[in-house]
């Protein structure tokens, strides 16, 4: 299927490489690269990332994700500091930290997360903290780990419909996720919260209205909505090309439900532009 104009982008080279260098130097991994965005050129030209922590092998096999699958390595010690030094070399105001899936440490990778708002908190203080976390195996041991941290936003994705669960997150749990948002507001009413989907998976406008219900009910505060783009032949083919004006009117209805905050747009991703929403509301 071939990708309408409105999916077609052009990337600035020499900021490009800017950023790429300083994240070779220091060793680090960004979620742009490994998922294969279509706005790493737009987002490195504006000199940011979203930082990809725990290493670039998840345990998980998602079947829309192009993060590579198999053992990870141990956590890198010195991760967390490099995050913080690229956060100030770049002069990041909103840093988004998120990881692979790491279901084979006891913490399942809250640690390095914690350390890694700690060093950013340390250098660059006045940078606001955006963590886009897994599900932590629905531990809520490890989520107050992060919630004790005190990110600004908290963001989990729901990436899409329950009823698409079994065929796209065969190893995630809808009704898990939605928890990590309500356990959140629960245990600090302050931190914002938010999560994702993506269009043209085979999805309803009936079930993607549900799903903003269902994240309402939890008092999520900000959603995102993007077109699903396939990574490689080896990841789930593209069901249908969502329209720009459909996206337009999920804004509309998610805006009239309550939510503080909705970015919906064929290229959205969770993490695009998220200094946005920081600008109004933080």
């Amino acid at each position: 299927m071939e990708k309408p104009d409105w999916l077609k982008v052009n990337i600035n080279l020499n900021e490009f490489e800017k950023v790429s260098n300083l994240l070779k130097k220091l060793n680090l991994n960004v979620v742009c690269y490994h998922a294969a965005c279509p706005n790493i050129g737009e987002c490195f030209a504006k000199h940011t990332a979203t930082f990809l922590i725990l290493g670039n092998i998840c345990t998980r096999n998602c079947a829309f994700c192009s993060i590579k699958k198999g053992d990870p390595l141990p956590p890198d010690p010195n991760e967390p500091k490099n995050v913080a030094q690229a956060v100030k070399e770049l002069n990041i105001r909103h840093a988004v930290i998120t990881s692979v899936t790491r279901d084979d440490l006891p913490d399942f990778g809250s640690t390095q997360f914690v350390k890694t708002i700690q060093e950013i908190r340390n250098i660059q203080p006045q940078t606001i903290i955006e963590v886009l976390i897994p599900d932590f195996n629905g531990s809520l041991t490890a989520l107050k780990r992060i919630i004790e941290e005190k990110p600004e936003i908290i963001n989990h994705n729901l990436e899409t419909v329950p009823r698409l669960y079994s065929k796209i997150r065969p190893q995630a749990n809808y009704k898990t996720s939605l928890g990590i948002l309500k356990q959140v507001k629960r245990l600090n009413s302050n931190i914002f919260t938010k999560s994702g989907i993506m269009l043209g998976l085979g999805e309803t406008e009936d079930e993607i209205i549900s799903l903003m219900k269902d994240l309402r009910t939890v008092k999520c505060d900000i959603l995102t909505i993007g077109q699903y783009l396939q990574p490689s032949k080896e990841q789930i083919e593209v069901i249908e090309y969502i329209k720009p004006s459909t996206f337009q009117k999920f804004k509309s209805m998610g805006e009239s439900i309550g939510f503080l905050y909705v970015n919906s747009g064929p290229l959205v991703r969770s993490s695009f532009n998220a200094e946005d929403f920081s600008k109004k509301h933080i």
